[in-house]
Formats: structure tokens, sequence, C-alpha cells
């Protein structure tokens, strides 16, 4: 260890000691009293960057110190802790203990227990990371987590993000930023309508400081479903513009031009040299196709179909896409490697309208034009510009068809680089229409029981999710997947036989046909058979609690239509038929059709999601609706005896 490092702890640890006396704290009772319901509580959570200029380049260490207390006996249980660093945010130190008050006396107990393990949250810009894991030892009723830790970040572009807030309420969080005067910075606050963050902004021996504080922080209740705490958590971007040495300006960050030319340095040197091999390939495969489009659909789909997808990145790999004769060779890659390899096979085939782009998925709320850094983005593809009309093309989806994007880029700005220039293009929703579940259902009554046979056509983004449930199961866990998919009526349902058709054709509708009978589904009073022809009624599932806080995503729009048949047995003749039930709002569009033919019973539902994700404003009415249906889905046809 250098003499510098050695220093650079020392003045860590220092400031630790500084940091501390600066938070007033409260005794165990008096936070039992305030938060009674809470099983922990954190102190605070702090955060610093110092920013400086050392031998002519910029010098970043991140200062971390952490503080929580247990409030009950289910906290010791939350005896864990992690923090993140890399290859491109080195871990300098850390420090973590636990702290015991004993007949008032603090005692100090160092964790041994640390593992160092892989981050798998996937994205193309958290590089190689790592997570150091911190086993708590000793915990009881009113001891102390504390750990601190130091990283230094080699890239000016990559500083983190520092959210207010978490699952225990928060004493105390805040986020400083110390600069030299010669270097410029610039952030962006999100989720603060009300301006309680505290900002202040001073000098401190020769250097410029920004501080942001919150108190008093509710703990955020994690529900199921929603997009992300970043649409909701208090949060905040710092970015260097940029700093000045010997009397020149170095710009970094702060518009999209700088982001853009961050970026195309990464793919500006990638794949040069002409790999004949793969170049023959997207020649073979495309030479019968007639129009461009369809040429571009062959390569697409055979990258799908031959190149796995395994996330792997290791420093500036997790920025920078692999040589594409490399992911050829290997048949895997990531996401980059894969946008990388479509745009070189398109070229080699001589389309030149297929494009390299960076985005983010739906859990960042974050624009191009509100932030313009890489926090913005954590996935790339490859896009197909079709004189204006753009399709997206994620390899990483291997059962999303040719057309539409992956579900989880809805609605998210795409960064499209074009060599010196890039266009910004907002990914569109796809259709509820084209995601649309048709399905026939024939029924008979044989006594009490209900005999069925079905068809089940799956379109769009739920043949996705249907196939991917499905995987390459096989035998008896396929055949319970699919009772799963195709269940009608109740739980007595009995699956006979299905077959599948189009599993492997991403252009057509994925088929289930099945039998299938639902034993004691028919009642019998005196001379009349009561059936209810709802054999699905999964959406009333979907009513959502009063307390809820958060958005409720539904992760895309979808349409059902469902065709219900039944045969009157002989002897038999409709003596009541439900009335017809429609309803309308901003939210859902629902319609129930019924109609007596001969000897059947014919009944038409339908249901149309109009909004994919759901806010708060939105529940009430939400709930109304479902109520609703579930009314109308209690109508029963009766059959009485000629």
């Amino acid at each position: 260890m250098n003499w510098l490092t050695s220093l650079s702890k020392v003045l860590f640890f220092l400031f630790l000691l500084g940091f501390n006396a600066s938070y007033s704290q409260k005794t165990f009772e008096e936070y039992k009293s305030l938060y009674p319901d809470s099983n922990e509580i954190v102190i605070k959570d702090y955060q610093s960057y110092s920013i400086s200029i050392e031998g002519k380049k910029l010098k970043i260490l991140s200062s971390n110190e952490f503080e929580s207390q247990i409030l009950s006996d289910i906290g010791i249980n939350n005896n864990e802790e992690s923090f993140s660093y890399s290859d491109l945010i080195t871990l300098i130190d850390y420090k973590a203990f636990t702290k015991n008050t004993i007949k008032g006396k603090d005692k100090i107990i160092n964790v041994t227990q640390s593992n160092e393990k892989k981050d798998n949250s996937g994205s193309i810009f958290h590089d190689d990371i790592k997570l150091r894991q911190l086993i708590f030892p000793n915990l009881e009723v009113g001891s102390k987590k504390n750990y601190s830790y130091q990283r230094e970040f080699t890239d000016p572009f990559l500083l983190h993000r520092f959210i207010f807030g978490n699952g225990f309420p928060t004493e105390n969080a805040t986020l400083e930023v110390i600069l030299d005067k010669n270097i410029n910075i610039g952030y962006s606050v999100f989720n603060d309508p009300n301006n309680k963050i505290e900002f202040n902004q001073f000098e401190r021996k020769g250097k410029k400081v920004y501080q942001w504080s919150l108190k008093n922080i509710n703990a955020f209740k994690f529900e199921d479903n929603t997009l992300g705490v970043l649409y909701d958590l208090p949060n905040i971007n710092v970015f260097i513009k940029d700093y000045t040495i010997d009397n020149k300006t170095i710009s970094v960050l702060g518009n999209i031009e700088r982001l853009y030319s961050y970026y195309k340095n990464f793919i500006n040197q990638i794949n040069k040299t002409e790999d004949e091999e793969l170049k023959n390939l997207a020649i073979e495969i495309t030479k019968n196709e007639k129009t461009e489009i369809e040429k571009v659909k062959k390569i697409f789909y055979w990258v799908k179909d031959n190149i796995n997808y395994i996330a792997f990145e290791e420093a500036y790999a997790g920025f920078i896409p692999r040589e594409s004769s490399l992911v050829f060779q290997r048949k895997f890659g990531d996401c980059k490697d894969m946008a990388a390899l479509i745009n070189s096979m398109a070229k080699y085939a001589n389309l030149n309208n297929v494009h390299i782009c960076w985005i983010g998925t739906r859990s960042i709320p974050y624009t191009y034009a509100e932030l313009s850094t890489p926090s913005v983005d954590n996935h790339m593809i490859a896009v197909y510009d079709n004189k204006g009309e753009y399709i997206f093309l994620d390899a990483t989806d291997k059962q999303t068809k040719f057309g539409i994007p992956t579900d989880f880029i809805q609605e998210k700005e795409a960064l499209v680089s074009y060599g010196d220039t890039f266009k910004i293009i907002k990914v569109p929703v796809v259709s509820a229409q084209d995601n649309l579940v048709d399905e026939v259902i024939n029924v008979s009554i044989d006594n009490d029981k209900l005999l069925g046979s079905g068809s089940m056509f799956f379109n769009g983004y739920n043949r996705t999710e249907m196939l991917y449930n499905l995987k390459d199961s096989k035998d008896k866990l396929r055949f319970d997947i699919i009772k799963g998919i195709v269940i009608k009526g109740n739980n007595k349902f009995n699956l006979k036989d299905y077959k599948e058709q189009n599993i492997l054709d991403k252009d057509k509708s994925y088929i289930i046909d099945f039998n299938f009978e639902i034993p004691n589904y028919i009642i019998n009073v005196d001379n009349e058979i009561y059936v209810n022809l709802f054999l699905d009624q999964n959406i009333t599932q979907l009513s959502l609690n009063d307390d809820r806080k958060s958005n409720y995503d539904l992760k895309y729009l979808t349409k059902s239509a469902a065709k219900y048949i039944l045969q009157v047995p002989k002897n038999y003749k409709l003596k009541h038929l439900p009335s017809n039930f429609s309803l309308s709002n901003d939210l859902v569009d629902v319609n129930f059709k019924f109609e007596s033919k001969n000897d059947t019973v014919h009944l038409d539902a339908t249901f149309t999601l109009k909004k994919m994700t759901l806010q708060v404003t939105d529940f009430k009415l939400w709930n109304e609706s479902i109520y609703k249906i579930k009314e109308a889905y209690s109508e029963t046809i009766i059959l009485e005896k000629k």
C-alpha cells in the first residue's frame, strides 16, 4: 500500500469522526416511541463526492456512512447489508461493526463475515459490479449496525444517483459534493414536488460544497407490480459538467451532445476488420428476400435463434460491444454484443439503415432532456430506420416477434447512432389488439359435470409471456403449466389433453387446443339447470388495496376476446338469458353479449385494457370497474325441462 492510499484512508476515517459528531442521536427509548411499528430505524445515510484535480486529471473519491438501530425482535433477523464497487469504481477500504450498549458502555463487535458476490441486477452500465455483503454479529434489540466505505470513481461520467429513503424510517439522509473551484457540476432532483430536500451551497476550506439533506423520511412500502423506486422516492443525479486545467476547459456532461460523444467512443473502433464467414452468412440468409424489411427480419431472427443472451461485463467491456466475429464464433453475447452483431450483418447484406442505439428500460423514469447522463440508459439494441418508421431489434428476447419492441422498453426514448450525428426517438406502446388473447370454448352438460373443448390463440406479448413460462419444460411439468394457462371454471378443472401449435413460428399466434371437464359445476334444482358461462374470471383478482401508495404496472396493454358456446341438453329449453353488459372508461372497455341460437347459447366476452400503468389517482375508478365486472360475472343462464 503506497503512502497516498494510506493518507487517503486516514483522511477518510478522520472525516467520518467529524461527520459522526454532526448528528444528534436520540435514545433507543425515543426511537421506539417515535417508530412503534418499525423493526429498525436508519439513523444516518450519508454519501459524499470529493472531486479534485491531481496530476492534471480528475480524482473522484466517494465516502459513505450508514448507521441503523434494531427496534424489535423481528429486526434482529435483518443482519445483512451490502454495497457495490467494480473495476471502474474501485473499493479503497471499508469498516463495519455492531455496537451494543451493555450497562451503559458501548461494546464494538467488528464484522468478520464478509462475502463478495457478483451483482445480477443486469445493466450494461453496471460494468462488472460486485457486491460486498456484510453479516452483522451479536444483534439484539437496541443494537446499532455501522458500516462505512470509500471508493474511487475512475471515470468522471459514472457518478451514482443518491436515493433518499428505504424500507425503514430514516432520520437523516445527506449527499455532499466537495469540489475544487475550477470544477463545475450539474444536478437533477426528482420526486421532490414540495421541495422538502434542504439544499445548501457554501465554501469549506477553499472548496465549493453542495449539500442536500432530508430528515425524518417515512419508511417506504415496497409493493408488487411497480415500475420501481425511482418513480416514488426522492433522488438526485449529480454529474460533472466541466473542469479547467492550465486555462483549458474540458467538457464532461451536461447535454445530449456530450453524452452521445461519450457513447460514440465505445462503438467507433469495433468491427473494422471484415469477417468473411459472417459476411457470407449474412448474404446467404437474405439472398432470397425481395424487400429490405424482409432481409432485416431474417438477420434479426437469425441472431435471436442462434446467439444466446448472457449478461457479462468486465471494466469497459460493460460499455464496448465485443467484435461481432467473436460473438459469431462463440454464439453468445450480451445486449450490446447482439446489437452490434445485427448492425454488422446488416452492413454485410448491404443494409445501411440498421443502427445501434442506447435506451433505458421502463424501470428508469428519466428522459434525455431531464438527465443527459449514463444514468438514463441501461440497455442497448439495434434499430431499423425504414424511411422514418422505426423497428426496434432487441435480440435478448427470444420470443417477441419482428415489428414490435420488447415490452420493457415501451414509451422509452432511444438514442440512435447515425455516425457523427444521432436521433432521439420514442418507442411506441404496442396496442391491446396486437396482444390479443382469442379463445373459443364449446361446452356441454353431463349431469352435474361440464364437458368442454377449446382453442386459445396468444398474440404479441401474451404469446411471449406464455412461451417464457413454458420454456423447455416437458412431460408432467409442461402439462401442469399448460393446465394453469387454460384453466376454466374453478379449481376442480380437469385438463384431459392438449396440443400446441406454432411454438417456433414467432409470426403466428401460439395456439393451445385442449379438452377438459369440470365436475360439480352444474347446479340442478328441481327441473332447472343453472350454468355460469363466465369460465374465466381472473380479472376480478386484480382489485387493488385501498392503502396502496405506488403505481400499479400491468406491463402492457392487452385484449381478451372469448366466445363460449353452450350446447343446450335435449329435453331442455332456455328459460333465462342474462342481460348484456358494457363498461367503458379511461382504463377499460368491457362487453358481454348473450345470444340464443337454435339449441345453443352464446356468450361473447371482450375485455380491453386501455392504460398500461395505473397511477394512484386511477385506483378508485379501477376498483369500481372490477366490482362492476364481478357483479356481471355472477349472472347465470337458467335452463328448464321442456
